[in-house]
């Protein structure tokens, strides 16, 4: 009787298993679908040449030697423009990256685990201000940075670039929930004074999220095309604002642009390609870090 039930219990339960896998799959295909081919497409498109790219199958691969002339059509735009973006594009990054860890990991510390006048309300501010999107902040940003005669300049970019509220929130979660206070209060009874047990104690404990930090930091800088697009000009612009400027060259977008100065589909592809590559590089080398900045304010140290 034991067997005859538990094989009526497999028989009831199975269609309902199979239902869940086959619900699984299409979910699975249709994110493939709608996400994954684009990408696959645009990996193949520097393979080809703008007609083969129209006219063969939208995967098949063009050649190696198609690869090295749409690199050498993109290196050869306005005599090495893009170089040139990509080069604004990691200054203006960097140097805000740097001074968001600078300003983020100490407020975000102080906030924490810190006593004093005003602290709930400049934790409230944070938030606040978290919630403000970014284009709102840009109109009152470009007339204080045009006030400081910065409009044009690689600082009208970077610091904008380096306001990051939401670092500083990061930062204040990770020190109230994963950081034991009895480490640091016993380095205090060591006599360590308290820049000595930031700088010696905290910091190293907070690796996981100063890499959070600076990723986020990174990937919104490096993809941000509305406040470049404002602040600076010329050869001044990073190689998101360049991209677009590269789309007024592109017959099939503009078909009123210059033959002189025209750039084919396969060749803005590569572009496209080469201007999320840093962003993927950096993740990949710091994804370790990254799982253990999001996974670690889940506990208390």
């Amino acid at each position: 009787m034991t067997d005859r039930s538990q094989a009526r219990r497999r028989a009831t339960t199975n269609p309902r298993q199979w239902l869940s896998k086959i619900l699984i799959f299409v979910l699975l295909a249709g994110f493939a679908v709608f996400f994954v081919l684009p990408i696959v497409w645009l990996l193949i498109a520097p393979s080809k040449d703008g007609r083969q790219l129209l006219l063969d199958a939208p995967f098949s691969f063009g050649s190696f030697e198609q690869i090295a002339a749409n690199w050498n059509a993109l290196f050869a735009f306005q005599d090495g423009v893009f170089l040139t973006w990509l080069g604004n594009s990691t200054l203006y990054s960097f140097g805000a990256l740097a001074l968001t860890l600078v300003v983020s990991i100490p407020a975000g510390y102080a906030l924490a685990l810190g006593e004093f006048r005003g602290r709930k309300l400049l934790l409230m501010t944070t938030l606040i201000v978290m919630l403000i999107p970014n284009t709102a902040l840009v109109l009152p940003i470009f007339l204080e940075l045009s006030a400081l005669r910065l409009i044009g300049t690689p600082l009208s970019v970077i610091l904008p670039f380096s306001f990051f509220p939401f670092g500083v929130y990061l930062t204040y979660i990770y020190f109230s929930t994963a950081v034991s206070r009895d480490l640091l209060n016993a380095a205090r009874m060591d006599g360590a004074g308290e820049l000595r047990v930031f700088a010696q104690v905290a910091m190293p404990l907070a690796t996981p999220v100063i890499a959070l930090v600076g990723f986020f930091n990174f990937v919104g800088n490096w993809n941000n095309y509305f406040l470049p697009f404002l602040m600076v000009g010329g050869q001044k612009v990073p190689v998101q604002v360049g991209l677009a400027n590269m789309l007024a060259n592109v017959p099939q977008f503009n078909p009123t642009t210059a033959t002189s100065t025209v750039i084919e589909l396969p060749t803005l592809a590569l572009a496209t390609l080469l201007s999320v590559a840093p962003v993927l590089i950096i993740f990949l080398f710091s994804q370790r870090f990254l799982v253990e900045g999001m996974t670690a304010g889940g506990t208390k140290g």
